[in-house]
Formats: structure tokens, sequence, C-alpha cells
């Protein structure tokens, strides 16, 4: 049991999935940090410099802090901010994977298109075909 584990976990589908969890993991730690670090600042300025990360609806009388974080330690809150954030890691996330698969793609098809390169037959295969098509032609033989 124990052997057919390691060959399991040693597969290259598995390994391969498992560094590509790895790696999407870090990539969403650095998309998540260009949103909350550049873009939503910018957004924040440009619609007169607002935070979405306090954008929050209080479900609660005694939900009165305007600190999301206070909020929610005096009762229920809908964070809508958050999920806005979350909503534009999500599009840009996309986008970037939508990009990335349509430059591999192009580069994949450039590929295909290039003619595969034609080897020059030998001088006695040449000869040798040219015998063959003779005789399977039926012509008289000298």
């Amino acid at each position: 049991m124990i052997q057919e584990f390691k060959e399991f976990a040693m597969k290259g589908n598995v390994v391969d999935l498992a560094v590509g969890v790895i790696i999407g993991a870090a990539f969403g730690k650095i998309v998540e940090s260009l949103v909350a670090d550049i873009f939503m600042p910018i957004v924040g300025a440009i619609i007169g410099g607002l935070d979405f990360s306090n954008y929050f609806i209080g479900l609660s009388p005694a939900v009165t802090s305007p600190a999301l974080a206070d909020a929610k330690k005096q009762g229920a809150v809908l964070a809508y901010g958050n999920f806005l954030t979350i909503t534009i890691n999500f599009i840009i996330i996309a986008f970037i994977l939508f990009m990335v698969i349509k430059a591999m793609n192009r580069m994949k098809k450039r590929e295909e298109a290039k003619p595969a390169p034609v080897a020059e037959v030998p001088e006695d295969v040449k000869l040798l075909s040219e015998i063959r098509d003779i005789l399977a032609s039926g012509a008289p033989r000298v």
C-alpha cells in the first residue's frame, strides 16, 4: 500500500497539480496586494477619496462605529466593501489568465503553422524509389 501511494504521489500530474496550487496561491497574494494597495486607492481617489474596505451596512441597531473592524465587534454587519474588493480581485485574475491563455494559444498556433523541415532524401533512396515505381508500373524489363 505504501508503494502504491508513493507511485500515485510521484505521478507527473499530481506533482504538476501541487506546483500549480502553490504558484496559484502566491499569484493570488500578488493580485490581492495589487488590488488593495494599487487599484483601490486610485479608484477611491477618483470617486472622492473613498475607502471600499470600510463600506458596510449595520444589521443591528447596536452597530454605531464608522470602522468595519469595530462595527463587527458591535454586531452583525453587511460588509459590501470587502465583497466589492474581492470581486475586483476576481475580475483582474480572470482577465490576466485570459490574456496568458490567449498568448499561449497564439504561440501554439504559430508553432503549428510552421512547416516541418523537409529532410533531403538521400540519392540511393531516390534511385530505389524509381526502381520500385518502374517495377510497380508493369513496364517491360530491359
